[in-house]
């Protein structure tokens, strides 16, 4: 059974300080992961592969909650308790004292196994080990493991201390007490949370793909202009975004990287991505991380985004 509810917590909101997550990858995604644990009292270690990269996720983690304390979210006394709870490690070897590791790398099948191929084996039996993939199986990354039984999917969203969802996969060996534990999990967290079997790019990764990936096909098709678009589904849908703004802002590396993922899982045309995209990546126009994508950016410090 994964050791995750202490028996005071329900009387005890500070509880969770017993448990530490161990934070796999500081970027953009796994530094505001950090942030969110902080906050509901969790002690967290935020790692990467080396000295810069871990200072860096430490820096994103205090812009965010600065951000939130700017806009009301937290007050400022918040902020510092959140950031005292927060260490940095290089590689893995501090997973070892924690009760929850979440592993937020790039979205590499390869690179995922390999992380939890070394941290499983540094581990007990009762510690929850949970990917943040946004649309790669969960069976597919556990299958290196001696217990696949024992992986799942947490997919938590961009900005992480805004966005109010969670979503838990369970993949085709996935215990049920271990799905359970990642919701209550999540659930500790302040999200909530929606579940979702291991197909590929589960639930909001697949819609987001064929939303963005539809909206290139009709740029490429000359019907309208990005801007029109982009207006059209704001004003037409209540989307806080339009499909190339949030494409610039989830990557459109990423975002080929996750069609790809959906063509190579269900071979449907509707998941083909426009050769636009194709071309954007080749020419390193990757959206607000290069500083070009559908449109263009001017230089300045990495804030808070927007949903990914």
């Amino acid at each position: 059974m994964t050791d995750l509810e202490g028996p005071s917590r329900p009387s005890d909101p500070r509880a969770s300080l017993r448990k530490r997550v161990f934070v796999a990858g500081a970027g953009l995604m796994g530094s505001g992961i950090a942030a969110q644990c902080a906050l509901a009292d969790y002690a967290v270690t935020l790692e990467d592969i080396n000295p810069q990269l871990a200072e860096q996720g430490l820096d994103r983690v205090r812009k965010a909650l600065e951000h939130a304390v700017r806009s009301g979210g937290i007050v400022p006394s918040a902020k510092e308790e959140a950031l005292q709870r927060i260490d940095i490690a290089i590689g893995l070897r501090r997973a070892e004292g924690a009760q929850i590791i979440i592993e937020a790398a790039p979205e590499n099948l390869e690179l995922k196994r390999g992380l939890f191929r070394e941290i499983e084996a540094t581990l007990g039996p009762d510690t929850l080990l949970a990917s943040n993939t946004s649309s790669l199986p969960i069976t597919s990354i556990a299958s290196v493991l001696e217990d696949p039984s024992r992986l799942v999917g947490v997919h938590f969203f961009n900005p992480v201390l805004k966005m109010e969802l969670v979503e838990v996969i369970a993949g085709h060996r996935t215990r049920p007490e271990v799905v359970e534990a990642a919701a209550t999990f999540a659930r500790s967290l302040g999200k909530t949370v929606v579940r979702s079997t291991d197909s590929p790019g589960f639930v909001t990764t697949r819609a987001l793909g064929v939303m963005i990936n539809e909206a290139a096909w009709i740029l490429s098709e000359g019907v309208s202009t990005r801007e029109e678009i982009d207006t059209a589904y704001k004003l037409g849908f209540h989307h806080p975004m339009g499909p190339f703004e949030l494409a610039d802002l989830v990557g459109i590396d990423t975002l080929l990287a996750i069609l790809d993922v959906l063509w190579d899982g269900f071979r449907d045309p509707k998941y083909r991505a426009c050769p636009m995209l194709r071309r954007f990546v080749e020419a390193g126009k990757l959206g607000r991380k290069t500083g070009e994508g559908f449109y263009t950016y001017p230089a300045r410090p990495e804030g808070p985004g927007t949903p990914a």
